[in-house]
């Protein structure tokens, strides 16, 4: 338990030891959190529940804090299981408890659980009266998934942002202004590279929505990672920068390679592409080697990037396969893109990546450049004046 205010208390989990999220999906390099809010007014609220498999330890600790038949309701903002997983245990001790959701959210809870607890279903603009503080339902729909919520709580300012406005990111302090900077903008922007990305045109429709209420915001409670109570608008400000078409400049090299060619050209395309301006950020990365949930993050930053792999069985190689299909399903906006690789016999690979990024709806800017077995000084030249073509 962690004291936020008189009337709320955190009382979700720190995961230390996570390392993968969505089953292997997500990378997790900083652990992550699963936030689970009580609030004790004249009415006592809780708000989301943690993963399943810390489902019994969360209803011991919960125990600890408060007697469990004392609290009125439960607020589900999300019904996925890291943030509804624990109900079932939950529901068990106190089961005629009304659970206040979306529609979406009480037909996706039955379908994960097989329960018919006691749904309130809620839309944007209902409230709940609590005692000095009133709770204004806004649903969130696609942030991510089709029953998404957030929780107002006025009075006190504070908004429960469900996935909105998190990060994968554990740490015992708790507060965005006493964590190290460096990192939480790191996670933050690879929590809504990773995730929301595809949802962009909603994220931006949502705050607007969210504005145009007017109400004032003195802190940000979302579902995982830290709480942003030091100028908490900081990171709306931010999701509003992501969600328009978002990019730096940055070019951005993926690349997998079987016998080093792959590799020798996108070293040589990388300093064609330095030769011609000095101020670009170049990254190259081994999607073999690297971790693919960074390499989108670098990808949503890029203005173009570049995908190689060596033709394999009339194909490519399947690291650099996986890449593309993650970034097919993310629907990225406004970014350019070309192809390269090395082959021996057929040389498939070029039309491949180039059709998938088409797909992808990048921008091709190039038919690509493919190179004959082991690149040799004119070839990694001829790779150099491509770097360079392509600035």
């Amino acid at each position: 338990m962690f004291k936020i205010s008189d009337t709320v208390s955190w009382v979700g989990k720190i995961d230390w030891e996570l390392t993968k999220f969505h089953g292997e999906e997500y990378s997790t390099h900083k652990g992550s959190s699963y936030n689970s809010y009580l609030i004790r007014d004249e009415k006592t609220v809780l708000i989301d529940t943690v993963w399943e498999p810390f489902a019994k330890e969360f209803v011991s600790n919960l125990k600890k804090e408060i007697d469990l038949n004392k609290i009125d309701y439960i607020i589900m903002n999300h019904s996925e299981v890291d943030h509804a997983g624990a109900l079932a245990e939950l529901m068990k001790e106190i089961p005629d408890t009304p659970i206040y959701c979306t529609k979406n959210g009480a037909k996706i809870i039955k379908g994960l659980h097989h329960k018919d607890w006691n749904f309130i279903e809620v839309k944007t603009g209902d409230t709940l009266d609590i005692g000095k503080n009133k709770l204004v339902f806004v649903e969130a729909r696609m942030l991510h998934w089709p029953d998404s919520m957030m929780t107002y709580m006025s009075g006190e300012n504070k908004l429960f942002s469900n996935d909105a406005f998190g990060q994968h990111y554990a740490s015992e302090l708790m507060y965005n202004d006493k964590v190290d900077q460096d990192e939480l903008y790191d996670e933050a922007i690879k929590y809504y590279a990773n995730i929301l990305t595809p949802f962009s045109k909603f994220v931006v429709s949502k705050i607007e929505e969210v504005v145009a209420l007017n109400i004032p915001i003195d802190m940000i409670c979302p579902s995982h990672g830290i709480i942003w109570r030091n100028n908490p608008l900081q990171i709306i400000s931010k999701y509003m920068e992501w969600a328009k078409s978002y990019q730096e400049n940055q070019i951005t090299i993926i690349y997998d390679t079987m016998w080093n060619g792959t590799r020798k050209m996108a070293e040589a395309i990388a300093e064609g592409i330095k030769a011609k301006d000095k101020d670009i950020a170049v990254k190259l990365y081994n999607c073999s080697r690297r971790d693919k949930n960074d390499i989108i993050t670098e990808v949503f930053k890029s203005r173009l990037i570049l995908v190689g792999s060596s033709t394999i069985n009339n194909g490519i190689l399947y690291d650099a396969a996986a890449v593309l299909e993650m970034i097919k399903g993310l629907k990225f906006t406004n970014k350019k893109a070309a192809a390269f690789g090395c082959y021996g016999w057929s040389g498939e690979s070029i039309k491949i990546i180039t059709d998938v990024l088409k797909e992808s709806k990048f921008e091709v800017v190039s038919e690509g450049i493919k190179e004959l077995w082991n690149p040799d000084d004119e070839a990694l030249q001829r790779c150099r004046k491509f770097g360079e073509s392509l600035v």
